[in-house]
C-alpha cells in the first residue's frame, strides 16, 4: 500500500489499447529545453517495480529482483527519462513501487547522476518509498546528497503478528531504527504509512500501533483500510472464508485514526492522509488550505494537474493524454533499449468525462471544491453539470453545499468511493 500514489496510479480508468508498443509519444520537436509553446511538466512519478517479497494484499505490478534484470531496468529507467527530459522542470518527484529502496548505492548513483545531467535536480519536494528493512546510513546520506527531501516509509504494523499476516520484511525493531537513521540522514519530512482492519487486527492494536506510530513525530501519516483485490492471497483467503470483514470495527477503527491524529497535531487533508502544520507558513491559518506539510505531489494528482510516470506499468496523464506503460519489466526493458517509450496504451477522454473524474478526485480532500476554482481547471460548472449528484450527497449526509462550496462530510470521506462512482458513472460515455 503506497501513501497516495495508491489512488493516483489506479486512476487510468478503462484505458483502451490505442498504441502500439513500438509507438514514440517523445517524436515531438524539441526547440530548447522544453518543447516550442509547451509549458514544462512539473510532476514526475517513476515505478520502481521490485520488492524482496511480495505482500498479501498488494495488488501493484512488482516482482522479486534478478540482479541481471534490475541492471537492465535501472539503464532503461534512465533512458526514459532521457526521452521526456525536454518537457520536464520537476517541481514534484515520487519514486513509488514496488519498494525503491531496494535499489543499491551504484543503481541510485545512476539514476542521480541522470537527473544532474539533464538538470533535473532540485524539486521543491522529491519522495522516495522506503521499506525499513531496505534503510542504510549510506543509502540515506547519497538520497540527501542529490536533493531527495522527503521519504515515505512503509511500516504498516507495529505488531510483529500483523508484519508476518501482511507478508512483511521487517520488523518491527527495523521501524524505529531506520526511522532514526533518516534522521541522522538529515531528513526533515518523513511520511509513515499504516494499514488497519487488517485480518486478527483488533482495536487495541490498531489504537496501540497508531499511539506509537504518532511518537516517532513524522510530519505525515498515511493509513489505508485494507482493500481485497483480486489475484492477492488475502483475496482468495477471505474467498475461502478463512477469515471475515467486520465492518463496524472498520469504521470505528477509521473514526479512532481521525480523533487521535487530529489530537496530535496531524491534520486531516485527505481520506487517508494527514499532515502537520508549520507555525511560519501562511498556509496554516488558512484552514481551507491542505496542511503546509501535505504530500504536494498527491495533491497535484486530486486536482486534476498533469504529470509524467515512468517505469513498469506506470500511468501518466500530460496534456489531456492519459498513458500507461507495460507491466511487464522484460518487455519494458526491450522497448527502451530500442529508444523508445514503453506505453502499451493511450486515452484521451472526452472533456467533460475528464472533469468528472477530476471532481471526483477531489473530493477526496476535505477542501472539497470551490465551483470557481473548479471552472477554472476543467472549464465545466460543477452546478450545472452535477447538480443531481451533489443534491444526493447532500441528503445522504455524506456532503454539504453553500453557494460557493461543496465538499464532503466527515462521514462522506470514509464513502469517498461512492462520490466518486456518483460523479464518474453519469458522464463515462460523453
Amino acid at each position: 500500500m503506497k501513501e497516495a500514489t495508491f489512488n493516483a496510479q489506479r486512476s487510468t480508468l478503462n484505458v483502451q489499447n490505442l498504441a502500439a508498443p513500438d509507438a514514440n509519444p517523445s517524436s515531438t520537436l524539441d526547440v530548447g529545453r522544453w518543447t516550442l509553446g509547451v509549458s514544462p511538466v512539473s510532476s514526475l512519478y517513476l515505478h520502481v517495480p521490485f520488492c524482496a517479497h511480495k505482500c498479501e494484499y498488494c495488488a501493484f505490478y512488482s516482482a522479486v529482483p534478478k540482479e541481471d534484470l534490475v541492471s537492465r531496468y535501472v539503464s532503461a529507467l534512465v533512458r526514459e527519462l532521457e526521452l521526456v527530459a525536454h518537457e520536464l522542470k520537476p517541481r514534484t518527484v515520487f519514486f513509488g513501487g514496488g519498494t525503491p529502496s531496494l535499489l543499491n548505492l551504484k543503481q541510485w548513483e545512476q539514476i542521480l547522476k541522470a537527473f544532474e545531467r539533464l538538470g533535473l535536480l532540485g524539486a521543491e519536494e522529491w519522495t522516495v518509498e522506503c521499506n525499513p528493512a531496505t534503510v542504510s546510513a549510506d543509502k540515506a546520506k547519497l538520497l540527501r546528497d542529490y536533493g531527495v527531501n522527503r521519504i515515505s516509509m512503509g511500516v504498516q504494523s507495529l505488531d510483529e503478528r500483523l508484519l508476518e499476516r501482511l507478508g512483511r520484511i521487517h520488523s518491527r525493531e527495523q521501524v524505529f531504527k531506520s526511522f532514526d537513521t533518516l534522521r541522522a540522514a538529515g531528513f526533515a519530512n518523513i511520511n509513515v504509512d499504516l494499514m488497519f482492519a487488517i485480518p486478527t487486527q483488533t482495536m487495541d492494536l490498531w489504537r496501540t500501533t497508531l499511539r506509537e506510530a504518532i511518537a516517532l513525530g513524522s510530519e505525515h501519516l498515511s493509513c489505508y483500510e485494507v482493500i481485497y483485490e483480486d489475484d492477492t492471497p488475502l483475496f482468495h483467503q477471505l474467498q475461502a472464508g478463512e477469515f471475515d470483514v467486520d465492518e463496524e470495527l472498520t469504521e470505528a477503527m477509521y473514526e479512532e485514526l481521525v480523533a487521535s491524529a487530529a489530537t496530535n497535531g496531524l491534520r486531516q487533508y485527505e481520506v487517508a492522509n494527514f499532515a502537520r502544520d508549520q507555525e511560519s507558513s501562511a498556509l496554516s491559518c488558512q484552514l481551507s488550505a491542505p496542511p503546509a506539510l501535505a504530500c504536494k505531489h498527491n495533491v497535484n494528482y486530486w486536482r486534476g494537474g498533469q504529470f509524467h510516470a515512468l517505469g513498469p506499468s506506470a500511468a501518466g496523464y500530460v496534456r489531456g493524454v492519459r498513458t500507461k506503460n507495460w507491466s511487464n519489466t522484460q518487455l519494458y526493458c526491450e522497448q527502451l533499449e530500442k529508444g523508445v517509450r514503453a506505453i502499451e496504451s493511450r486515452e484521451e477522454l472526452p472533456p467533460l468525462a475528464r472533469a468528472g473524474e477530476i471532481a471526483a478526485f477531489g473530493l477526496r480532500m476535505n477542501v472539497g471544491w470551490e465551483f470557481a476554482e473548479f471552472r477554472g481547471i476543467t472549464g465545466f460548472d460543477l452546478t450545472k453539470h452535477w447538480s443531481a449528484e451533489m443534491d444526493q450527497l447532500v441528503a445522504e449526509g455524506f456532503a454539504r453545499r453553500d453557494a460557493e462550496h461543496f465538499a464532503l462530510t466527515a462521514r462522506g470521506l470514509r464513502f469517498a468511493d461512492h462520490a466518486a462512482e456518483l460523479f464518474l458513472l453519469p458522464h463515462a460515455a460523453e
